[in-house]
């Protein structure tokens, strides 16, 4: 599992966690997130997150 950094707000999103509270269950990729999702700190989209 990889983990994924916003270039904006430096939030993280860890593909192990996921993120239950947006719906998103652990173990999920993110190349499987919606492509609509958003930075919930932010709101940058999934492309603007880069692989740490």
């Amino acid at each position: 599992m990889k983990r994924w950094q916003c270039r904006y707000c430096s939030f993280i999103y860890d593909e192990a966690a996921g993120l239950p509270a947006d719906g998103i269950a652990p173990g999920t990729p993110l190349s499987d997130v919606p492509d609509d999702w958003m930075c919930p700190d932010c709101g940058a989209t999934k492309v603007d997150f880069d692989e740490i």
